[in-house]
């Protein structure tokens, strides 16, 4: 008996070693990893009235940036939107990477920590905003020369949303459908969002919701519609699908454990797809394209994918390197398959043909403003090709029982200002329900000056896919050294229209012009190089072209 109780003594011995060696090599490597991240810190002095831009779509508010406390890193955050490792100088100098770095701006300095790989700051030829842009696009996502179908720079898109939230269904989307019609607005694109499916993972039509989906989209197709559905890489743990991807090994994995891990997202809990598996891709972008062959869907709308739901501190991956910023370039890259795609999380892949929208924005002022200096960044984190959410925001809450007496209907009718002159607009709250007669003619006004501008879209678009530049550029971007750096509520669509929309509760606005002699949306002329300040009444949106 005593010789077992020493066996098992000595097992004991030999675990607690185990174990303590396991312990140790853990803090080494953690030690390490601090020592590493610590050597590799660098520090980069500003230059002389020297700004940045780039990193992320959401922080374009924010851009040029300034100094702050604050550490932007951009494994582990997008800010609900489009990432790039690049930083972008109005001095020819850019800050570049394969990989993501955290990044903060102190007084004097920038601050840059990989996460892994290595950071360069270089200079390009030039001294400016533009030529540190061109420099990044050439080497890190040259333009691809192919361009989003035409109909998204054409015509309007139309997401179903915020009229719908969760209760999707047939005799509903006929019907929105229908009202663009009878309200005379022209057709486009129209998205049927979230909750179509059976389920998360399982890609087919809710009988009980849509009982003809196949008539329903070739009804949609007859009326002048082209047709995308919500999708995200997201799959419930309670479905066949789920059994069936878990022993393909097509899920991400718990770390430390060959079952799948539950993330945890807007919507609940579920498995995901892990694309970092060959077949797992292979196998979602089948799905999919049976799904088009079987209902005649044009494209899909491919939400979710931002990195910080693939950190490697929790999760494991088929090929044990793709995580956070990897796996959602590959979410990007699966969109590549379909045409008729759209985006809000997407990390590098500037120059592709892949729709780019705006993260929500808030039903207020402040969501307004926003619009115009994010798009200005989506363009130079190399994203041309790009939507400025949704007209009055995405947030669906608050649109609910709107009493239109009691709501602030020019908001709407602003927000839809700055889409009409943008790369594409995209309407979900319903505007003939919200909006008088009077402020929904003006909205319908806007919708068809867009239609009228596409032509020039088309040319700006097919421009960007031959040289990388942006279609919404910023003013310095445009006009360097001319006093534009810190201005972010006006903007150039392409090379002709310079645009000032009303931005605020207040009918006047300040106008900077750059140097030259301009005219105005009403044919007025005006003397560049000074600021003027306009009334704008409700139905007006300014605009400037340079006389040649």
């Amino acid at each position: 008996m005593l010789k077992y109780k020493a066996l098992a003594k000595f097992f004991c011995n030999i675990e607690f070693i185990i174990t303590m060696k396991k312990i140790i090599a853990f803090i080494t490597l953690l030690v390490a990893s601090v020592w590493a991240e610590a050597q590799t810190t660098t520090e980069i002095t500003l230059l002389p009235n020297e700004k940045w831009w780039g990193g992320f779509t959401g922080l374009g508010y924010m851009m040029p940036y300034q100094a702050s406390k604050r550490v932007y890193n951009l494994r582990t955050e997008n800010f609900n939107n489009q990432s790039v490792p690049y930083l972008l100088s109005n001095k020819g100098r850019y800050i570049a990477a394969d990989t993501p770095f955290a990044y903060q701006f102190q007084e004097g300095k920038i601050v840059i920590t990989p996460s892994r790989g290595t950071v360069s700051c270089q200079s390009s030829k030039g001294n400016d905003l533009k030529t540190a842009y061109q420099s990044v696009s050439k080497q890190y996502f040259p333009p691809s020369g192919t361009i989003p179908p035409e109909v998204f720079f054409t015509k309007p898109q139309y997401n179903t949303w915020i009229e719908l939230t969760y209760n999707q269904n047939q005799k509903d989307v006929l019907a929105y459908a229908q009202a663009i019609i009878d309200n005379g607005m022209p057709t486009g694109v129209i998205m049927i969002d979230d909750n179509w499916q059976k389920d998360y993972g399982v890609w087919q039509f809710r009988p009980d919701k849509f009982p003809s989906p196949k008539e329903m989209i070739a009804k949609l197709h007859q009326m002048g519609f082209k047709v995308m559905v919500w999708v995200c890489p997201f799959v419930s743990p309670d479905s066949q699908e789920y059994r069936f991807l878990r022993d393909k090994g097509y899920l991400i994995k718990k770390k430390g454990s060959h079952t799948p891990a539950i993330l945890n997202w807007w919507n609940g809990l579920s498995a995901c797809y892990d694309l970092s598996n060959p077949d797992a891709f292979k196998h979602f972008v089948g799905e999919l394209q049976q799904l088009q062959k079987e209902y005649g869907i044009d494209g899909f709308k491919f939400d979710a994918g931002d990195p910080k739901r693939y950190l490697a501190e929790a999760i494991e991956v088929f090929d044990q390197k793709s995580y956070d910023t990897e796996q959602t370039y590959l979410w990007g890259k699966l969109g590549l398959a379909f045409p008729y795609n759209e985006f809000r999380a997407c990390w590098k892949l500037g120059g592709q043909p892949l729709v780019q929208r705006l993260g929500d924005k808030s039903y207020s002022w402040n969501g307004v403003a926003r619009l115009v200096p994010d798009m200005i960044a989506a363009g130079l984190n190399g994203y041309a090709y790009a939507c400025p959410d949704m007209i009055g925001g995405g947030e669906y809450g608050s649109f609910l029982n709107v009493d239109p007496s009691k709501f602030n209907q020019k908001l709407i009718v602003r927000s839809c200002q700055i889409h009409a002159m943008m790369p594409m607009m995209q309407f979900s709250v319903a505007p003939w329900r919200i909006l008088s007669k009077e402020n929904l003619d003006i909205c319908i006004k806007y919708a068809k000056w867009h239609e009228q501008l596409g032509s020039y879209l088309i040319e700006q678009a097919k421009q960007s896919a031959k040289t990388g530049e942006p279609i919404v550029r910023s003013m310095e971007y445009a006009f360097p050294n001319q006093g534009f750096a810190d201005c972010k509520d006006q903007y150039m669509l392409g090379d002709k229209y310079l645009v000032a929309p009303v931005i605020t509760e207040s009918d006047t606005r300040t106008v900077k012009l750059p140097k030259g002699t301009w005219r105005d949306d009403q044919g007025k002329k005006y003397k560049g190089g000074k600021t003027y300040t306009l009334h704008v009444p409700l139905d007006r949106l300014p605009y400037f072209i340079i006389n040649e």
